[in-house]
């Protein structure tokens, strides 16, 4: 097993409390698992007291040695961990602040804890949403939350993406296998997915102009025909297909991954769709061939498209998956909003979080996009944390019609941690090394720490605010204890 880019991230890392909770759950001694790793216990006993760093030799002798994914001791996880703790904790009602090293220092030691914190928060924003909604007399009709107090189902779903950082390793590799066999065969894809459809299932497939209520796919289990709109290009079309077919050929493996999410009865048939419509992206942009090619192009989304004859949403969202254990591509992060600030789709492969209740920043350039259509907007953006991203953004549309029907607008966004900034294409001639260059952003008004942000459109709800009648400034919603405002005033 080659160490790959990802673990070399891990090479000084302190982990000793998931070690130990690994070996707790395996029912091991620790000098069990020191003769079972080649290592003394004494050598041990340091790495899980938080003594010596977990290298990355003894990465991969816990891998081999537990089965786990060495994943779960990545320092990017660990950040991961810490950006939802301290989403959740911004709202708490003392109105104290825990800074980065405490949120640290329980992710690392306390895990557990941490975890029972964030069911605990969730469970209380839920609680308290039902309530918002009761009390304004909405219900689930009007889009109040069910009266289960459970997230929404697009929301469930979401979360079971980011829980598997957006791969499902099942569904990838029978995609590829699927890939493999229709590039064997020759021909269009898209001929090779109705001929397997006829052929193993009695599927047969009908083009209409108007589709079944302006249907793209449409398939009767009666009939057996599959209807897809006639305004499909290509290469949707072929997703379609291959979508239709992920529901009949992979319907075990698919439910097997609904069942372990145990969600209720409409995120359950959302998290199926989903699941289809990931194994239909990776039909179409296979892994290895896609991952190559990513590789040999440096990333550069507009070629990719060109290559595979598929859109540039397609193509950012195919790169936010790549993270096939011992085979990753860069770790993206992948984002989709509207002109109203609206995300309807977010995946993160890695670390990068979105918050809940903080809304978006007006600072990202997933925003600035909408104001030079079609164009690639690049940016090097700092969190609070101190971590830095750089980010790519172009607005896509979408229409059905001609003149006078609607369109959709969307700005796509998709970024990654600056240290893999020399892989991409987008990096060239960005001073990205420089941290002057960086423009501070934030996870949303109401969660971000930042005191002097003129963009800031709510106070951050983990300090009183600050108001002086003596005085204005710049940057609005002052917090208590924050210091002296050093943004020069507007004259």
């Amino acid at each position: 097993m080659r160490i790959t880019r990802n673990e070399t991230a891990m090479r000084k890392t302190f982990m000793g409390v998931r070690l130990r909770s690994l070996r707790a759950e395996r029912g091991m001694t620790q000098a069990a698992l020191a003769q079972a790793l080649g290592l003394s216990p004494s050598y041990l006993n340091q790495i899980e007291q938080d003594q010596r760093p977990l290298t990355a030799s003894v990465l991969l002798k816990i891998h081999r040695v537990l089965d786990v994914d060495i994943q779960q001791f990545s320092e990017d996880e660990e950040a991961r961990f810490v950006a939802q703790l301290q989403d959740a904790l911004a709202d708490n009602p003392a109105g104290e602040t825990v800074d980065q090293a405490e949120l640290r220092e329980v992710a690392a030691k306390l895990p557990k804890i941490g975890r029972i914190l964030l069911a605990m928060q969730r469970r209380h924003q839920e609680d308290q949403q039902r309530h918002e909604a009761l009390a304004a007399g909405l219900d689930d009709v009007r889009g109040g939350p069910a009266p289960s107090g459970r997230p929404m189902p697009y929301e469930a779903v979401r979360d079971v993406f980011f829980a598997h950082r957006n791969y499902f390793h099942p569904l990838d590799t029978a995609a590829e296998q699927l890939a493999t066999e229709a590039c064997a065969h020759g021909g269009q894809l898209a001929d090779w997915l109705g001929a397997r459809l006829l052929a193993r299932h009695g599927v047969h497939i009908m083009s209409t102009n108007t589709g079944t209520q302006g249907a793209l796919r449409h398939f009767d289990p009666y009939s057996r025909i599959l209807q897809l709109s006639g305004q499909l290009r290509p290469a949707q079309r072929a997703f379609q297909m291959a979508t239709q077919l992920a529901l009949l050929e992979q319907a075990t493996e698919i439910d097997t991954l609904v069942q372990q999410a145990a969600l209720d009865h409409d995120a359950a048939r959302l998290l199926r769709l989903g699941l289809a419509n990931y194994l239909a992206g990776a039909l179409l942009l296979p892994y290895t061939l896609f991952l190559k090619t990513a590789e040999t192009l440096r990333y550069d989304i507009d070629l990719l498209a060109q290559r595979f004859g598929v859109g540039f949403e397609t193509v950012c969202h195919r790169l936010s998956t790549l993270q096939r254990p011992q085979a990753s591509g860069v770790p993206f992060f992948f984002i989709r909003v509207d002109r109203a600030g609206n995300i309807s789709k977010r995946q993160s492969a890695t670390h990068f979080h979105f918050s809940r209740t903080g809304g978006t920043c007006p600072l990202w350039n997933v925003y600035e996009a909408f104001a030079k259509p079609g164009e690639v907007q690049r940016q090097i953006a700092r969190m609070p944390d101190g971590r830095t991203y750089l980010w790519i953004a172009r607005t896509v549309t979408h229409s059905e019609g001609g003149f006078g029907a609607p369109r959709k607008t969307f700005s796509i966004g998709l970024g990654c941690d600056v240290r893999h900034a020399g892989r991409l294409v987008y990096a060239k001639g960005l001073d990205w090394k420089d941290p002057d260059v960086a423009t501070p952003i934030g996870m949303g008004c109401k969660v971000c720490e930042r005191p002097n942000c003129p963009q800031r459109a709510f106070p951050f709800t983990g300090r009183p605010l600050d108001v002086d009648t003596n005085q204005s400034r710049f940057a609005p919603y002052a917090a208590a204890g924050q210091g002296p405002d050093t943004t020069p005033l507007v004259q």
